[in-house]
């Protein structure tokens, strides 16, 4: 995989590709007004880019059926670049249908400039509107003083170079189809398919595999010795004071020892953290606690001088491995699957090149994915163990017992790295580990809009997501005349949302609907459209707790309007959720009760600590839900925590 970039000016094509630099070497071209970079990092291959003939391309791909496809069109092409050029010359972008494989490419051709992305969103693009650029980093086009936003994979972006304007068309996702078999011919057919998927994704080099002695490292590791491949594991962890060893580097080196596998070990200490921390925020341009948690032991254990990293990233959302999928897993799995380009993969894809490899997920593949959302969801979470099905097909591929049924540990907790975030942040007198990461970046992570109705749960999302370094350059909301919408509670009057906003200091976006179950999904849209076009953003912030018909569709419009959705609450514990509002300095009043249980005496109620235990106990004891997820009663803020309020002054 290479990096990509271009401008008209020239000065920004030249900051963007030095800024790339570090995914090999440079080179652009000059077609018009408009300049091309590629940054080469070669595996299949060394074509250099851009390419040109009727048209101009530069891609950062790995095709895995490019042969097949050459054999296929009567293409003679030296490598998977110079395939997909010719291909989209002679058949243009339609042939996207056919890749199997991860891409990030600018095709130029007769005024117009196509920027397009695999669907699941591996390989990066990032771009600004004014002037038009973009790289394939959004750290790149930061230092070139741009404003950024990320293509979204499921859209094909249109520059037409004469008008400078920008058009998209939305692509197709995977799909849920659920299949009837017996479990342990799933699990056969999962293994089957998963040796298929490590092996496509085999460079003819030795690569590295990073490894925490878990199912699906483990996995792959199995896999890889199937195959007969040659490849190193890494580790990393940090221990210090009385701070117990890193579990994932016990486990590793356990395994590795049982399974002889070569493995190699890097240990931090917290000077290590403090140094490397800065540098990942910058590189990632996020101080998310998780996503930087995660990228440590990432860029810790990467030492080794291959060009291929593999990953056991995206199992989880095939299989259902977190504690927040509930309910509807195949739901939950495509959701996780909607939103992993930006939860992990650009995490993921920039730390490996700033260590000088390329990733590759073979849990991603097109074919294990399709497989994936046609089972049966009592496979994938059964007898108290999630990923269920996946662990009969570890079993299968040889993967010792134990990791087979060992329970999952996250990555920033297995290694420890998540407690020396911890610490360096109490040392240096902050209140929590967001804080700490807060005041290493200067740029907010991202400019969203909230959607609200006034009540608890979109301000509360809304509260969360500020704190953790975003914008929140507007609030939406949807005015519906019919006072029963599935999806928007239109009780509240217009004037307490206006009041909201204005002690909030961030402008409301109202957009009007009749309130018809399907026809106000056309208004949420044109609600979106304008919070992109009028504030610029990049994501939507949604208050839902546990209702999967609102998520699913808000997820659905967002990714019409190439936005990213980010719903902080969900799968909260309602009963801690209840209790966490009143603690953080929400003045929460309700509006309406419909539920058994709480009568007009609830109505008009300010919640404190004692009524909060109150109605704990009475939805206890009348079944319903503690936050009112069920429509039990409704709610607005009265008052707003004064690090809200700050943030936002």
């Amino acid at each position: 995989m290479c990096g990509i970039a271009g401008a008209r000016n020239p000065e920004i094509i030249e900051k963007l590709t030095e800024s790339l630099e570090h995914r090999g070497s440079s080179s652009r071209i000059k077609l018009g007004s408009f300049s091309v970079g590629h940054v080469l990092h070669s595996v299949v291959g060394e074509v250099k880019q851009p390419l040109s003939g009727e048209g101009t391309l530069a891609a950062n791909c790995e095709i895995y059926n490019w042969e097949e496809l050459s054999h296929k069109h009567d293409i003679e092409a030296e490598n998977d670049a110079e395939l997909l050029f010719k291909l989209l010359e002679d058949k243009g972008i339609k042939i996207l249908e056919e890749l199997d494989g991860i891409y990030a490419f600018a095709y130029l051709k007769e005024g117009e400039l196509i920027l397009a992305r695999d669907c699941l969103g591996v390989n990066p693009i990032w771009y600004s509107e004014d002037p038009f650029a973009f790289a394939s980093e959004k750290q790149a086009l930061e230092k070139a003083g741009l404003d950024s936003r990320e293509l979204h994979p499921r859209q094909i972006l249109r520059y037409d170079l004469e008008e400078d304007t920008l058009s998209f068309e939305n692509r197709e996702f995977f799909k849920i189809n659920v299949k009837k078999e017996e479990l342990d011919e799933t699990a056969e057919k999962i293994k089957e398919k998963f040796l298929e998927a490590v092996e496509k994704r085999v460079p003819d080099k030795k690569i590295a595999l990073l490894f925490s002695g878990g199912v699906d490292s483990t996995l792959i590791a199995a896999a890889l010795k199937e195959l007969g491949e040659e490849f190193t594991c890494y580790t990393s962890g940090i221990q210090y004071g009385n701070v117990n060893a890193p579990r994932d580097v016990e486990w590793a080196e356990k395994i590795a020892e049982k399974m002889d596998l070569e493995l190699k070990v890097n240990k931090a200490s917290l000077n290590d953290v403090e140094t490397e921390l800065p540098k990942i925020t910058d590189w990632i341009s996020s101080t998310s606690v998780v996503k930087n948690g995660v990228a440590l032991p990432f860029h810790i254990a990467l030492t080794g001088n291959e060009k291929v990293v593999m990953s056991g990233l995206g199992s989880e959302q095939l299989y259902a491995g977190y504690s927040r999928q509930q309910g509807y897993l195949n739901k939950e799995c495509l959701s996780g699957l909607r939103s992993i380009f930006h939860r992990d993969l650009y995490r993921d894809n920039v730390i490996s090149f700033r260590n000088g490899y390329e990733l590759r997920t073979p849990f991603l593949d097109k074919e294990l994915i399709e497989h994936a959302l046609t089972i049966p969801e009592e496979y994938k979470v059964k007898e108290d163990y999630r990923k269920y099905v996946l662990r009969l097909a570890a079993e299968k591929l040889g993967v010792p017992e134990e990791v087979v049924w060992r329970k999952k540990t996250a990555a920033q907790y297995g290694s420890n790295f998540d407690k020396a975030i911890d610490k360096l942040s109490r040392e240096k007198g902050f209140n929590h580990k967001q804080e700490y990461l807060n005041s290493l970046r200067d740029k907010p992570n991202k400019k969203l809009a909230a959607l609200t109705s006034g009540g608890k749960d979109s301000n509360a999302a809304l509260y969360r997501m500020s704190r953790r370094n975003n914008e929140i350059s507007c609030l939406v909301t949807l005015r519906s005349e019919n006072k029963d919408s599935y999806m928007f509670d239109s009780k509240k009057e217009m004037n307490m949302l206006e009041q909201q906003s204005e002690k909030l200091g961030i402008p409301l976006l109202v957009q009007k609907t009749e309130g018809e179950k399907e026809k106000e999904l056309e208004d949420l849209e044109k609600a979106f459209n304008k919070a992109k076009q009028q504030y610029g953003v990049e994501g939507v912030v949604a208050g839902a707790l546990a209702s999967t018909y609102q998520r699913d569709r808000v997820e659905k419009i967002a990714e019409k309007t190439g936005l990213k959705v980010f719903s902080p609450l969900w799968q909260e514990n309602q009963q801690n959720y209840m209790r966490w509002l009143i603690r953080e300095g929400f003045e929460i009043k309700i509006t309406s009760v419909a539920a058994r249980g709480l009568d007009e005496a609830w109505e008009d109620k300010i919640l404190d600590e004692e009524s909060v235990e109150d109605l704990i106990k009475l939805s206890e004891k009348y079944g319903f839900n503690a936050a009112g997820e069920g429509g039990e009663y409704e709610t607005c803020v009265t008052r707003f925590p004064s690090a809200l309020l700050k943030n936002n002054s």
